[in-house]
């Protein structure tokens, strides 16, 4: 039985196929502990259903296995462009452009994945019978995941907390299937983190408090999805051109050297996505807001959090030909984008304050 979902998994685009029990994670006191000190921030939804996420039973009532899928959204190069907003010398200025993280690049994985996951879990109803019980999720229930990928074997929790493969490195998406039929469980992954401290040092806001320590509240991925109002002062210059997650503590990983190129995932690339102007998205409306990132994981921080990171993404990269579009942007009602634009006037006019003293 095994055999045929696995079989099924790569015939629908699944990178790899394992298979878990349904017992409780093994992280639970962990778990308990991140939420009793506060490091899920405002992501107040992981302390209403925690007790779900710390028992499958609660989530799927007979539970006897979990079938743990990978999709990878990795490539096999990637150039890397003039820090957005510079210029090399004898080039003409360029626009100030910013930074979406890898995984937002293509139409949204939750959908992708999932087209995938419902006739997956048809199929397994199938081979177990009337009987049989499902419940499939990408990233949106009540699950551990992670814990339970790493059971499975399709890779270990690296010290940035997130999942590690090592035939696929970092650049990885996962879902599951609870399921009532009974199957063998594969080998769990042992970590191979070994003494490397790479993904620690690499983050900018010094969010990794300590080894498999995560402080979303510190995260750029959370300050620019997650969290609803203003971006804390003390954190903006670190989030430096970066409008939507970050990569960094994915991008050092030694893992990735033997990563592979994913099949599902390379058909919804949108690489006009890899680094947009800052000045045109501040512009954009709520009609053109919804036209340009149609399907894409970028809907989820909605207009004004976009155009929030975008002014701060300015404040930090941009010389003076965004001063215009941030002072139209300073005026408006709303008060989150005002701030922040106003905010990012103040750190360009700064800058030019020094360069005229330098000059001077």
């Amino acid at each position: 039985m095994k055999a045929a979902i696995r079989q099924r998994a790569l015939e629908l685009g699944f990178d790899e196929c394992r298979f878990t029990t349904a017992a409780p994670p093994g992280n639970a006191a962990h778990f308990q502990h991140w939420l009793r000190a506060g490091h899920h921030g405002a992501m107040a939804y992981l302390e209403r259903n925690a007790e779900k996420r710390l028992d499958p039973q609660r989530v799927l009532p007979g539970a006897r296995s979990i079938v743990c899928l990978l999709a990878s959204y990795g490539a096999p190069t990637e150039a890397v462009p003039h820090p957005p907003g510079r210029s090399e010398p004898g080039e003409p200025a360029c626009a100030p452009r910013g930074v979406i993280a890898r995984y937002a690049r293509f139409r949204d994985y939750h959908a992708v994945l999932g087209e995938r996951l419902e006739p997956l879990a048809a199929f397994i109803g199938q081979l177990g019978g009337p009987t049989t019980r499902s419940r499939w999720y990408v990233d949106t229930g009540p699950v551990l995941e992670r814990e339970f990928a790493q059971r499975a074997g399709l890779g270990f929790i690296g010290k940035h907390t997130n999942l590690i493969s090592r035939r696929f490195g970092n650049w990885i998406f996962l879902g599951e299937i609870l399921t009532t039929l009974e199957l063998e469980p594969d080998p769990p992954e042992p970590n191979h983190c070994g003494r490397c401290m790479r993904c620690i040092a690499a983050c900018p806001t010094r969010a990794i408090v300590a080894p498999f320590q995560l402080d979303a509240r510190r995260c750029i991925s959370y300050l620019t999805i997650e969290l609803r109002g203003p971006i804390p002062l003390e954190l903006r210059p670190a989030i430096g051109n970066r409008i939507f997650g970050c990569d960094d503590c994915l991008a050092v990983c030694p893992w990735n050297r033997f990563a592979r190129e994913g099949r599902l995932m390379k058909a919804h690339a949108r690489a006009e996505l890899a680094m947009p102007d800052l000045v045109e998205l501040l512009r954009l409306d709520e009609g053109a807001f919804r036209a340009r990132f149609a399907d894409t994981p970028i809907l989820r921080a909605k207009r004004r959090g976009l155009r929030r990171n975008v002014c701060v993404a300015l404040g930090n990269t941009a010389d003076e030909t965004a001063l215009p579009a941030l002072r139209r942007a300073a005026a408006e009602p709303d008060p989150l984008v005002a701030e922040h634009a106003a905010w990012a006037i103040q750190q360009i006019e700064a800058r030019q304050r020094a360069r005229a003293t330098a000059h001077g």
